[in-house]
């Protein structure tokens, strides 16, 4: 899978995803989908006048194991895209730009890149306890010209990787003095 061509003269850097802690929160609404089926019976036992519902999940008829069977396959593929979509999501530094893959959906996929030579301004953004303590945050890169900012989202150590970019901009050539 080739996103983007690298030029003569250029080298990757750094690839990165998002921090794995999003990646679990992705995936946690999936665990809890297969989960369900097996703890609500337990749950409806615990309230009287719902008892006598929990025959319904004994998972003992072919049926109901056929119905178990599609909702833990629901659960298991929508997992699979999640981590379909980790995956595939990636930044890319190289010594001359900076490319983001972004996995929309399964045949869907965006590739934006600036040029380090067009960056302006790297700002980095690290909001709330959890971000803190685990390290991850946004970083934006505003470019010159017509297009908006260029956001990276959930990025593990974002300082280090906003000071990464700072180093590979080039430097403008010095304006003599009149």
């Amino acid at each position: 899978m080739k996103e983007f061509e690298l030029g003569p003269d250029e080298q990757v850097v750094i690839e990165t995803r998002k921090h794995w802690f999003l990646f679990l929160v992705e995936l946690l609404p999936y665990v809890i989908l297969a989960i369900v089926p097996f703890a609500l019976p337990k749950i409806i036992q615990l309230v009287p006048p719902l008892a006598q519902y929990a025959a319904f999940f004994d998972f003992n008829m072919s049926y109901e194991r056929a119905a178990l069977g599609i909702w833990l396959l629901i659960a298991w593929t929508s997992a699979w895209g999640a981590f379909t979509k980790y995956f595939l999501d990636v930044w890319v530094l190289t010594t001359q730009r900076l490319v983001d893959v972004e996995q929309h959906r399964y045949f869907s996929r965006e590739v934006s890149s600036v040029l380090l030579s067009r960056v302006q301004d790297v700002t980095t953004d690290i909001t709330g306890i959890i971000p803190s303590l685990l390290g991850f945050g946004n970083i934006n890169v505003q470019s010159a010209g017509a297009t908006e900012k260029f956001h990276m989202r959930g990025i593990p150590r974002p300082t280090q990787m906003r000071d990464l970019i700072i180093k590979y901009i080039p430097e403008e050539p010095k304006q003599p003095v009149i």
